[in-house]
């Protein structure tokens, strides 16, 4: 969902929850959350994909090496002519080479459409990516988040989030992910602030 609220309006929100207020004190407001143009949408998934489960140093050196490979130019057409060696050769496994191509199809054939995500629920967008092989309700999330701006994702999957929940809690173990699932409810229509005050709380 939009939102008119500024981040330090958000910051304000939020710091009423005794569990967030000393590290929102501490860090300061969440990042402005920005609409990524749709010409950039189809390129930043394709780099979401090379970086899952991947160390950062690692994802950003075969990102960079398929990106160059691509002449710096990130399309579906362009993805889909690389031969399986000039996938490999950059560092791509089998099973992101396959996600990437059937994201790149599916482009093409217009059963993931850019241009209406933003028009769309967060749940509307997340049915549509999840058909792409590969791609998760965590990926999906991540981009809602960053890609939509959108202001309510809690991404209950997401390791750093319950490992930051966890910790501004005070609770001897990690929660789960299905406590997770209504663990946020009352700090709507901002959860994908607090997520990133958990990703906060877990770096440190």
């Amino acid at each position: 969902m939009a939102t008119t609220a500024t981040p330090a309006q958000i910051a304000a929100t939020l710091s009423k929850y005794r569990p967030l207020k000393a590290l929102i004190k501490q860090v300061g407001p969440p990042p402005r959350l920005k609409v990524n143009p749709v010409a950039n949408r189809y390129p930043t998934l394709v780099r979401n994909i090379v970086y899952q489960q991947l160390a950062g140093k690692a994802a950003a050196a075969i990102h960079g090496r398929l990106v160059a490979g691509l002449d710096n130019q990130v399309d579906p057409e362009r993805m889909l002519t690389l031969s399986d060696d000039e996938c490999a050769s950059v560092g791509l496994s089998r099973a992101k080479r396959d996600s990437i191509r059937d994201l790149s199809s599916k482009t093409l054939d217009g059963v993931i459409h850019f241009a209406r995500h933003g028009h769309m629920s967060d749940e509307q967008v997340v049915t549509e990516l999840v058909q792409v092989r590969g791609i998760g309700p965590w990926t999906a999330q991540m981009y809602l988040m960053h890609d939509l701006g959108r202001y309510d994702v809690w991404p209950t999957l997401d390791y750093g989030v319950r490992k930051g929940w966890s910790l501004l809690h005070g609770m001897d173990e990690m929660i789960t992910t299905k406590a997770m699932g209504t663990a946020a409810d009352h700090l709507a229509p901002y959860r994908s602030s607090v997520a990133w005050y958990c990703w906060q709380a877990a770096d440190q």
